[in-house]
């Protein structure tokens, strides 16, 4: 049996599990571990049961519960390199210093350059650890390294890396992540396939490029981006400059964009579509509905293309194969 739950979409979290065979894959995480956890069980969902972590990108709405989450379960996360190195640059502090401080630090690292040149004068006393055993000293190590990991914000059980464009398989899940138009480090999109059920996995991106369209031909389920209604964005509350980036090629996939998708490159194949990533701001659930319902018109069916809306704040209930 194949299970598809999306448990939260939209700029304030994202997570959905994907279930097959013996398999079961966070794609994204979020929400906090706490909320995570609340909302996985309201639609009967173990969070014990998750064998791993899945990652389309490192923007904050789809990675905030990581650490904690991961840790927790004691499971893998699942990035392309790319988005780890950005999201560990995300959580390291960095930190600022005045000019005159950066001068400070430089004559300090002169003067230790010029000290460790010159040869020592007095010689120096035994080393304290000569007076402890060895095997005090030994015992103290792991503790020691064992401690480390807490106070690293960026540290995780296991981290594994894949490519765009280079097929793998968590468990009995084969995922194929294809590259998607959207102002990440390297942000993809997905194919997961498992006991013959293929769903797509297309959400965060500003246009629907040729290759998402070659990806997403022939799923039984797509969950696609319908971010925003173009009126409600120019009108809206946003400064210019994010209203530009989200109308971007990399931004955000606007009602009208995907109903532009389903109405010209989609192939009408899935039993379900799935509209994600409504924005709360500029989007309202029955505008991108009747869009999305306009585009489809011509293929509605009892078997094909049942149109469902992904919520921010409630699980959608689970949909299984």
């Amino acid at each position: 049996m194949v299970r598809f739950t999306v448990l939260a979409s939209g700029s304030k979290g994202n997570s959905t599990v994907v279930s097959g065979g013996h398999t079961r894959i966070l794609v994204d995480c979020g929400l906090s571990c706490r909320e995570l956890f609340r909302r996985m069980r309201l639609v009967e969902e173990e969070p014990e049961t998750l064998d791993a972590i899945i990652i389309t990108h490192e923007h904050s709405d789809h990675v905030n519960g990581i650490s904690v989450t991961a840790r927790k379960l004691g499971i893998p996360v699942y990035f392309t390199e790319g988005t780890h190195r950005a999201w560990m640059r995300w959580l390291t502090p960095r930190r600022q210093m005045t000019y005159a401080q950066w001068l400070e630090q430089c004559r300090k690292q002169a003067a230790e350059r010029q000290a460790e040149t010159e040869p020592a004068v007095v010689e120096a006393d035994a080393d304290e650890t000569d007076l402890i055993p060895e095997a005090v000293v030994d015992a103290e190590a792991p503790q020691q390294a064992a401690a480390a990991p807490a106070k690293d914000p960026t540290w995780l059980p296991a981290v594994e890396y894949f490519k765009a464009g280079e097929p793998f398989a968590i468990g009995d899940i084969a995922i194929s992540p294809f590259t998607i138009p959207h102002d990440a480090a390297d942000p993809v999109g997905f194919v997961f396939q498992a006991e013959g059920v293929r769903i797509g996995f297309a959400t965060d991106l500003g246009y629907v490029s040729p290759n998402v369209k070659a990806q997403l031909k022939g799923v039984d389920l797509l969950l696609l981006e319908s971010n925003h209604d173009l009126e409600m964005l120019r009108d809206g509350p946003y400064p210019w400059s994010v209203k530009q980036r989200v109308l971007s090629r990399v931004g955000h996939l606007s009602n009208e964009a995907a109903a532009g998708f389903l109405e010209d490159g989609y192939d009408g194949q899935a039993a379900y579509v799935i509209l994600a990533h409504l924005s709360e701001s500029n989007n309202l659930p029955e505008l991108a509905r009747v869009a999305a319902e306009r585009a489809l018109s011509g293929r509605a069916s009892l078997l094909a293309n049942r149109l469902l809306l992904a919520d921010q704040n409630e699980p959608l209930s689970s949909i299984y194969f």
